[in-house]
């Protein structure tokens, strides 16, 4: 099998995938058109990237089965088109959990201390403890985490290590979830934005997330109150954001930001940067040495089991629900050519099989296969099913 890796990624996975017997091709910087060539020429069988983006175009070359991304979330990856071909899209979540958590913490006691300024001050040889002796603290304010996935349950306890009373809104948060969590569920965004002193945002990025933070839950935040932003920058209205700082006193911690560039290196044009009381850093949420090898890890264990059984761990691009509507049962003895008859049959009805597994009994001298199928066979199609050949026993249809 092979591997193309166009991500800078760690030795260990490197190794690990030749440890599994996958020939490996690693070329961190290639993407766009040339990443494209590379995929065509090298038939790779496996893509593992991190934040590079996976377009239409390189999909429908070479011979890829199979895209791991070597982070949380797919945002980069062609998801859509990827499905069109069947091609499998894997990703890595909860392995950078805690780094990302560690990084908003560090972005609330950035803003609350004022570090940066601390910093700046200090290096251009001025001393001004009284302005920097006015921080509020961080015990007994309340945190306020929107999306209670892995990364925010780690700021949850974290934010109890601190002190702080925890109040949480997620899309699947119950009531009883909430209290084996420590924390108080609220009924919205924007009453959860009402009740904390702090917001720190945890969300996916999804149709139904894609600006989900804007005015509403800016307004509703009290004056002064901190805004943390370690998830995904879609999920933010950033000119809603930059209105917040300027009218409200909003201050905010962006690990990520509507004019992010693409690649590792380059220069910054987003204005809020330049606006009072906002902490930016370089999208590094994930980027500790723990959390990148448990990645690689991770993404090494995704490749074994797809080589080892066909179908590879954490597959986000599967349909939730099979357009199937019937059941078709074929008991029948497992002999060479009984499901080629089966399935020729149905062909010839013009049924077309959804999902289908065929069960072994112990000595292999029979077998079921269950065949999910588009539509109910009519008689005459099952007819020539059950007598296509005489290795078949028995043949049942269910509704779905």
């Amino acid at each position: 099998m092979k591997v193309l890796v166009a991500d800078k990624f760690e030795d260990s996975g490197r190794r690990g995938l030749a440890e599994i017997g996958c020939e490996v091709a690693y070329e961190p910087d290639a993407s766009g058109d040339v990443l494209a060539e590379r995929i065509a020429a090298t038939r790779a069988d496996v893509l593992v990237v991190r934040s590079t983006k996976v377009t239409r175009a390189m999909l429908e070359t070479g011979k890829l089965a199979l895209v791991v991304r070597a982070g949380a979330g797919t945002n980069t990856i062609d998801v859509e088109a990827a499905s069109e071909r069947g091609i499998w899209v894997a990703n890595c979540p909860g392995k950078n959990a805690v780094a990302v958590a560690e990084l908003a913490f560090a972005l609330i006691l950035g803003l609350d201390r004022r570090i940066p300024e601390n910093v700046g001050d200090l290096r251009a040889g001025r001393w001004n403890k009284k302005e920097y002796g006015k921080a509020r603290g961080l015990f007994g304010r309340t945190l306020g985490v929107l999306g209670t996935g892995t990364i925010g349950r780690e700021v949850i306890t974290r934010a109890r290590a601190f002190g702080m009373p925890v109040v949480a809104w997620s899309r699947g948060l119950t009531d009883e979830r909430a209290r084996e969590l420590g924390v108080v569920r609220k009924a919205s965004p924007t009453d959860l934005a009402s009740s904390c002193d702090i917001l720190s945002v945890h969300l996916a990025l999804a149709p139904e997330t894609r600006g989900l933070v804007s005015d509403g839950v800016f307004a509703s935040m009290r004056r002064d109150a901190v805004f943390v932003n370690t998830s995904r920058a879609e999920v933010v209205d950033q000119p809603a954001l930059e209105r917040a700082v300027r009218e409200r006193g909003l201050r905010a911690g962006l690990d990520v930001f509507a004019e992010e560039p693409a690649g590792g290196e380059g220069s910054v044009d987003a204005p809020i940067f330049a606006l009072p009381g906002v902490l930016g850093t370089h999208h590094i949420g994930a980027s500790t040495e723990q959390a990148q090898e448990a990645i690689a890890e991770e993404t090494v264990r995704v490749v074994r089991l797809f080589k080892q059984t066909g179908r590879p761990a954490n597959v986000v691009n599967l349909a939730k629900k099979s357009p199937a509507t019937h059941l078709l049962a074929v008991r029948h003895y497992d002999r060479v050519g009984v499901l080629a008859a089966v399935f020729d049959c149905l062909k010839r009805g013009g049924i077309n099989v959804q999902e289908t597994e065929n069960i072994v009994f112990e000595g292999a001298r029979a077998a079921i296969a269950r065949i999910h199928v588009d539509r109910p066979p009519p008689p005459d199609i099952l007819t020539a099913v059950a007598s296509c050949t005489p290795d078949v026993l028995d043949v049942s249809l269910v509704a779905l």
